[in-house]
């Protein structure tokens, strides 16, 4: 008895979004799958299955996302510690130079 049913993707998005959320209700996250899974009628197994695709596709999707962002604000910040370091050791050249050229009292 081998039956295929085909959900739409908006019934298994709010199905992975209701295991999301009220996964905190519930002792395990494998209750909450089965609870949730009961109620919208598939296999518990199939909601964990979602569950478990949408991690995958939020952290390639997300994840590379924000690992850019992260590495441009990293290197811009680096930029600009780098210049202010210049800056630092130029002053530092200048100060040194003005208290060798002053004269002794």
């Amino acid at each position: 008895m081998n039956t295929n049913k085909r959900y739409s993707p908006e019934v298994r998005e709010r199905a992975v979004r209701l295991v999301l959320e009220q996964q905190g209700e519930y002792s395990s996250r494998w209750s909450a799958i089965c609870s949730i899974a009961e109620k919208i009628g598939c296999t518990p197994e199939t909601l964990r299955r979602w569950c478990k695709e949408e991690g995958r596709s939020q952290k390639s999707g997300l994840g590379a996302q924000t690992e850019r962002e992260l590495l441009k604000q990293l290197e811009r910040e680096n930029r600009e510690l780098k210049r202010a370091n210049e800056i630092l050791r130029k002053a530092a050249a200048f100060f040194a130079q003005a208290e060798l050229d002053r004269k002794p009292k």
